[in-house]
C-alpha cells in the first residue's frame, strides 16, 4: 500500500485512517459498483470507490460503514479508497476509529484520479515487480547451481541465500540438528530467545512444519529438502524483522531444490565412506583386520585413534510398541539413517576422532574417555543425540563396555556392549543407558540360549507367584521388598504402608508358597534370581 500511494495517479491521497496497516500487500485493484461487494472482493486487493454505493444505500449512517470496514479487513482487503466530496463529503470519526483499531487503511482518492489510470498504473507496477522478482529468483538459481558445480558446500548455499533474500538461513537434518548456517548473532539468539533453537545446536522443526513460526515481528519459515522421493533435509529461513513474502517462498523452493542435490551428493559420499569403515571396523571386531601396527596405522588414515583408553557403545533403536500402527521397511529405514546422522553429528561436534558406525541396525561408537569419568562422558554423549526429544525421533538404548586401552581388546568390547544392550532393554523396557559392569546377574541370565529352561527354573521356584495374576504381582512385589531390605520385616512394611502384623502375615503366606526362604540362604539365593528372570523376560 505505501508504494501504491507512491504512484503518479495518487498524488494527492490522503490517509485518514490505518496508517499501520500501509505495510499490507497490494496484488489488484477492484472498483465498488453496488454496496454487497464484499462477496465479490479477493484477498490483497485495494477497493476504490466514487462513495455511491456508499451514500444510497439503505441504510446511510455511518455503520453500513464501520460494517464493510470490518468485513473487508475479515476478507484481507488492502484498504479502501474514496473519492470525497460528490456523492460522500467526509467518514464519520466512528468509522475512521474501527480502521485504525483494524489497521485498515482508508485512503481519501484525489478527484482527478480516473480508476481506469490507476488499475493500468498499479498493474504496470506489480508487472515490473513481479519480473524484477523473477529475474531475482532466477540469478539465485544459476548462483547457487554454480555454487553445486564448483563444489561448493551447504555453507556457500546458506551465505547466498542469506544475502539475497536478506534473511538468517539455517540447514538442518529433518529432525533439526544444525549442517550449515549463515545467521547473525542476534539472530541466533533471537531463536533461542523464542525457544526455536535450543542449547544444543538444534532446531525445533516441529514447531514450524506446518505454519510459519513467529519471531519479533518477522517469522521463521521452513522449506523441507527433498530428492526422489526420499526426506533429506530442512532449510530454515528466519526473517525477524518482516513477514515473507510469497516471492521469497519461491525462492527457498528454488534454494532447496539445488540444496536437494548437494546434500543427495554428500549422502553419497557418506555411504561409501560409511560402508569403508563399517567393514573395516568390524573387521576389527571380528579380529581379522591384521596385525596390531598395520590396525593403528589404517585407523590413523582414518582420523581414528584406536589405542587411547576408550569404551565400544552400541546403540540401537527400540522396537515399536503394540500401539503404534505397522511401517513399511523405508520407513525403519529412514529412522536408522536419521539416528545413524544424529550421532555422527554430536560425535564430530564433540570430538572429530571419535569413531561412529552405522551397522544397519545399530551404531558403533568408540569413545575416548579417562578412567573413572565413563558415566560422565557416556551420559553427555547420550543426551546430546537425544537431544530434548524433539523432531519425531525414535527411542533408543545404549550399552556401554568396559574400558579398554589397547586396539585387541576392541572384540571383547564390542561383545559388552552389544550384551548390555540387549540386556538392558530387557530388563529396563528401553529408551535406557546400561554398562556392561552393571548387569550383574543379569549377564549370566542373558548368556542362557534355551529361554524356555530359564522360564521353567522360574517357575519351579516362584510356583504359583509366577503366575500373570494381579495376587500374584502383588506378592511378588512384597517378596522383592523383603530381600532388599534384607529380609526387615518394619522396613518392608514400611515402604508398602502396611501395618506390621500385616507384612508377618504375607512372610508367612510367601513360606507357605515357597519355602522357608526367610532361613534358607540357598533357597533365597534361588528366588532372586528367579524374580530377576521374570522382570527380563516380561
Amino acid at each position: 500500500m505505501r508504494d501504491l500511494c507512491e504512484l503518479e495517479g495518487m498524488r494527492g491521497a490522503i490517509v485518514l485512517a490505518g496508517r499501520r496497516g500501509l505495510d499490507r500487500m497490494v496484488s489488484g485493484v477492484n472498483v465498488m459498483e453496488v454496496p454487497d461487494i464484499v462477496d465479490w472482493v479477493k484477498p490483497q486487493e485495494l477497493l476504490v470507490t466514487t462513495g455511491f454505493p456508499l451514500a444510497t444505500g439503505d441504510d446511510q449512517g455511518s455503520s453500513t460503514l464501520v460494517r464493510l470496514v470490518r468485513d473487508l479487513h475479515g476478507r484481507d482487503v488492502a484498504g479502501l479508497g474514496i473519492k470525497l466530496g460528490r456523492y460522500l463529503d467526509s467518514i464519520d470519526t466512528d468509522v475512521l476509529a474501527v480502521a485504525d483499531e483494524l489497521d485498515f487503511p482508508i485512503i481519501a482518492l484525489p478527484m482527478a484520479l480516473g480508476f481506469d489510470d490507476l488499475l493500468r498504473q498499479t498493474f504496470s507496477r506489480l508487472n515490473e515487480l513481479a519480473s524484477g522478482v523473477l529475474e531475482r529468483i532466477d540469478a539465485l538459481h544459476r548462483a547457487l547451481t554454480l555454487l553445486v558445480l564448483e563444489g561448493g558446500d551447504l555453507d556457500q548455499i546458506a551465505a547466498e541465500v542469506a544475502r539475497v533474500l536478506d534473511v538468517g538461513i539455517l540447514i538442518t537434518s529433518t529432525d533439526g540438528r544444525e549442517r550449515a548456517a549463515a545467521l547473525s548473532e542476534p539472530t541466533r539468539e533471537a531463536l533461542v530467545e523464542a525457544e526455536l533453537l535450543v542449547p544444543g545446536g538444534r532446531f525445533r522443526v516441529e514447531r514450524a512444519s506446518t505454519r510459519p513460526a513467529p519471531l519479533g515481528r518477522g517469522e521463521v519459515c521452513l522449506q523441507p529438502i527433498a530428492a526422489g522421493g526420499s526426506d533429506l533435509a530442512r532449510l530454515v529461513c528466519v526473517s525477524p524483522d518482516r513477514p515473507l513474502t510469497r516471492d521469497d517462498v519461491v525462492a527457498l523452493e528454488r534454494a532447496a531444490t539445488v540444496a536437494a542435490l548437494l546434500v543427495t551428493r554428500q549422502e553419497a559420499v557418506a555411504a561409501v565412506e560409511n560402508k569403508y569403515r563399517g567393514d573395516f571396523l568390524r573387521d576389527v571386531f571380528l579380529g581379522r583386520a591384521g596385525d596390531r601396527t598395520y590396525v593403528v596405522e589404517h585407523a590413523a588414515s582414518l582420523g581414528w585413534d584406536l589405542e587411547g583408553p576408550l569404551v565400544v557403545l552400541s546403540a540401537e533403536l527400540d522396537p515399536a510398541t503394540s500401539a503404534e500402527p505397522p511401517v513399511t521397511g523405508r520407513l525403519r529405514r529412514t529412522w536408522q539413517e536419521r539416528f545413524a546422522t544424529a550421532w555422527r553429528q554430536v560425535c564430530d561436534g564433540q570430538r572429530p576422532s571419535i569413531v561412529t558406525v552405522d551397522f544397519t541396525a545399530e551404531v558403533v561408537a568408540l569413545l575416548p574417555v579417562p578412567d573413572g569419568e565413563v558415566d560422565a562422558a557416556v551420559a553427555r554423549l547420550v543426551a546430546a543425540v537425544r537431544g530434548d526429544r524433539g523432531g519425531g525421533r525414535r527411542p533408543f538404548s545404549v550399552g556401554v563396555s568396559r574400558l579398554v586401552t589397547t586396539p585387541e581388546q576392541l572384540p571383547e568390547a564390542y561383545l559388552q556392549a552389544r550384551r548390555a544392550t540387549e540386556v538392558g532393554r530387557r530388563v529396563g523396557g528401553g529408551g535406557g543407558t546400561t554398562r556392561f559392569d552393571e548387569l550383574g546377574v543379569h549377564r549370566l541370565i542373558a548368556l542362557v540360549p534355551d529361554a524356555a529352561e530359564v522360564r521353567s527354573f522360574a517357575v519351579d521356584v516362584l510356583r504359583e507367584l509366577a503366575q500373570d495374576t494381579e495376587e500374584a504381582a502383588d506378592l511378588r512385589t512384597t517378596l522383592q521388598i523383603l530381600l532388599d531390605t534384607n529380609l526387615n520385616v518394619a522396613e518392608a512394611a514400611r515402604q508398602q504402608f502396611f501395618h506390621y502384623n500385616t507384612m508377618r502375615y504375607r512372610v508367612s503366606k510367601l513360606e507357605r508358597i515357597l519355602g522357608p526362604f526367610t532361613t534358607d540362604p540357598h533357597l533365597r539365593l534361588d528366588v532372586a534370581v528367579a524374580l530377576q528372570v521374570l522382570a527380563m523376560r516380561a
